[in-house]
């Protein structure tokens, strides 16, 4: 098996899937979905809904049983469910998966920008990402990165899923707009004063109580410039990063300027999740990188500090 292989299958097997993931979602919604299970003290990462591990049981059920290249690659998975031991324990590409990106906003209804979604990477960058939002416009909306090429648009039921996808037309860079909107999640009761910093930068800081919806359509089609993160997961951080990285920008982190990779990762026990260690800027421009990088430089790595 190849990288292209696996590229390939995921993009022609899982845009349906997504959506079907998306279809239960949306149904669960309407019901007391609520489970125990993080104890971060974040309200922001300790959201767990039944809707999280049954569409997780979807997505890994569809991976084991779609096509068997998908079970050469490692899977990691922000909830524990499903056929994971089928997978690959040691392997050069990992599948990640976000059965509810947004499970707070999700649980408590308050708006439209939660989402389904997958990616597929190697040690140092991203190769395909997909995104599936259910409820943003009338039939949902896709977000889509492969090689060199991101779409974003409406989704239509009454078309194959991958049709609908093949016939988004592609972000051009040249006149994607450069937004000065930065969002800012990560620094626990600071994330609003962290916000403030940004914007005192000349640029617009946006913490996550203010974010209008979900950061990957808004940073695709230019609406937010970047992001500002404290120990990103990886469940759904990278799909930023290769946005970025396609359009011309990077993720790097903010210590050293250096641009992210996935050597380094370290669990969090509090949220059940692995994740990136310290502070990381992601942005489509270099200049917006380097404020970020020169503002952020000297604070602090820990994510907890009790």
């Amino acid at each position: 098996m190849t990288l292209g292989d696996l590229t390939s299958a995921l993009s022609r097997e899982m845009p349906e899937v997504l959506r079907w993931g998306g279809a239960l979602a949306r149904r669960i919604r309407g019901f007391n979905i609520s489970l125990p299970g993080k104890t971060s003290g974040s309200h922001l990462t300790d959201a767990l809904t039944l809707a999280d591990i049954s569409v997780q049981e979807l997505l890994v059920g569809a991976l084991r049983d779609r096509d068997t290249v998908f079970r050469e690659a490692r899977i990691e998975a922000e909830e524990e469910n499903g056929d994971l031991h089928l997978f690959a324990d040691d392997a050069p590409w990992t599948i990640a998966l976000d059965p509810i990106d947004g499970t707070r906003q999700y649980r408590d209804q308050t708006g439209d920008g939660y989402a389904v979604m997958l990616s597929l990477r190697t040690r140092d960058t991203l190769h395909y990402s997909l995104v599936y939002l259910p409820e943003m416009g009338p039939a949902g909306t896709w977000v889509e990165a492969i090689e060199q090429t991101i779409r974003c648009g409406p989704d239509d039921p009454l078309q194959p899923a991958r049709d609908v996808l093949d016939a988004i037309t592609p972000v051009d860079p040249a006149t994607r707009p450069d937004s000065p909107r930065i969002y800012l999640i990560g620094f626990q009761e600071h994330d609003s004063a962290r916000a403030e910093d940004v914007t005192a930068t000349g640029l617009e800081g946006v913490a996550p109580d203010d974010m209008p919806g979900s950061i990957y359509p808004l940073l695709a089609d230019g609406r937010f410039g970047g992001s500002l993160i404290h120990s990103p997961n990886i469940y759904d951080f990278p799909v930023s990063l290769q946005i970025a990285r396609i359009l011309g920008g990077d993720a790097v982190w903010v210590h050293d300027g250096q641009s992210v990779h996935f050597d380094e990762l370290w669990m969090d026990d509090r949220a059940d999740m692995l994740r990136l260690p310290g502070i990381v800027a992601c942005s489509a421009n270099h200049q917006t990188l380097e404020t970020l990088v020169e503002l952020a430089c000297d604070w602090s790595r820990e994510r907890y500090t009790d």
